[in-house]
């Protein structure tokens, strides 16, 4: 995580250096989103075939390898493909380390488990922000540094002697019938993937944008995933306490209010803009974790599983969507394009929240923290037709 969340601003700066279009930008950062899909349903069928060490350890190289590449042809189509790449292998060894905790563990404590591994998760994408100081942006010491540290990932898990996680077979849920019984739920994880994938990969863009420095962009990045990591918490418990919905109504119309004052304010001076960013990625990145409770609170058990891959297909496809609209939004009205687009999404989860308010919470199940992948059992993760990994 410390290499993956180097990587994705160390892209983004050095774009901006090469002189590539926000528009271009947001491509390449899309491409990753792209990848992660496939890598999510490729992943799986593997596991069956080589085992889980082989498949890590194939992934990791792949991933070690891609960012090479990037330093080696500084070109946006090539970097399009090796951002496909990046998210593909990521997406797998998401599957292998999340389906190995999870056979690990038993129902009493795979929340605080999983609450864990999301924490270490986060912390691993804020600290790789700050590795953009200790060497020169313009220069491949970085892209080194990032190949350094995923390749060393291969080291603790390449010494297991644990045996393999086992597989079920699980029943696959149609998109339209998710959309029956949840839409504010799916169509809630479009919303968020789109935020989340604006903000992780075009966070950099923005600043750059803005004339940030490399220092303060750094730190403007750390500071925000930091606190989506910390919201986290406290909003799912407010959510338990007060119903989902509501707590999805408050974030959404918080982040719009405060984008819509970070834009007006795009020509002040920094501070008021680093405070405006920081609280609205804040407020917005833990949205994905409301949204994926409250579409859980509306299905049966049995259906939760085959349900879950749908719901990450639509993250999945709104993480793709959200770099190509933040660039394209940038491209069009600067560094207040990111923040105005930031407004519509905020205001688009209120406004959908208030349609199905009194509904969505009946059945309402305890609140979860989710990391960035999935909390199934490896059985549920690992089956071949069903389930793509990262439910957030």
């Amino acid at each position: 995580m410390v290499g993956g969340g180097l990587q994705g601003s160390l892209l983004g700066v050095r774009a901006g250096i090469e002189s590539f279009s926000t528009r271009w930008i947001g491509v390449v950062m899309s491409c990753f989103y792209v990848g992660f899909l496939l890598g999510s349903a490729v992943t799986p069928r593997l596991l069956r075939s080589v085992g889980h060490i082989r498949v890590f350890s194939a992934w990791a190289s792949l991933a070690s390898a891609a960012v090479l590449v990037h330093a080696l042809w500084l070109e946006p189509g090539i970097w399009a493909a090796m951002r496909f790449c990046t998210g593909f292998a990521y997406a797998g060894m998401y599957v292998v380390a999340e389906s190995w905790l999870n056979d690990r563990v038993d129902n009493r404590s795979r929340g605080q488990l999983l609450s864990l591994y999301m924490i270490i998760q986060y912390a691993g994408l804020a600290s790789g922000q700050l590795l953009l100081n200790v060497a020169d942006t313009a220069g491949t010491e970085l892209f080194i540094i990032v190949s350094v540290l995923v390749s060393a990932a291969l080291i603790p898990i390449s010494l297991s002697s644990r045996p393999a996680p086992l597989f079920a077979s699980v029943v696959p849920v149609s998109l339209g019938e998710v959309f029956r019984l949840t839409p504010t739920g799916l169509l809630g994880c479009v919303v968020a993937g789109s935020m989340t994938g604006a903000i992780l990969s075009m966070g950099t863009v923005y600043a750059q944008l803005a004339g940030f420095g490399l220092r303060e962009t750094s730190l403007l990045m750390a500071a925000a995933i930091g606190g989506g990591a910390l919201l986290q918490f406290p909003l799912g418990r407010l959510s338990d306490r007060i119903g989902r919905t509501d707590v999805v109504i408050g974030v959404g119309a918080a982040a719009a209010a405060v984008a819509v004052a970070s834009a007006a304010l795009a020509g002040a001076t920094p501070t008021p803009r680093t405070v405006g960013f920081v609280l609205m990625a804040s407020l917005l990145l833990p949205v994905h974790a409301l949204v994926l409770a409250l579409a859980n609170d509306r299905l049966h058990p049995s259906q939760m599983v085959g349900a879950g891959s749908r719901l990450v297909l639509a993250f999945g496809l709104g993480a793709t969507l959200g770099p190509l609209l933040a660039g394209s939004a940038m491209e069009r009205m600067g560094p207040a394009g990111f923040f105005w687009l930031m407004a519509g999404f905020g205001a688009v989860l209120a406004l959908g929240g208030l349609r199905t308010r009194g509904r969505s919470d009946q059945g309402k199940t305890q609140f979860l923290p989710t990391p960035l992948s999935s909390p199934h059992t490896p059985e549920e993760i690992l089956d071949a037709d069903s389930l793509p990994p990262i439910q957030r």
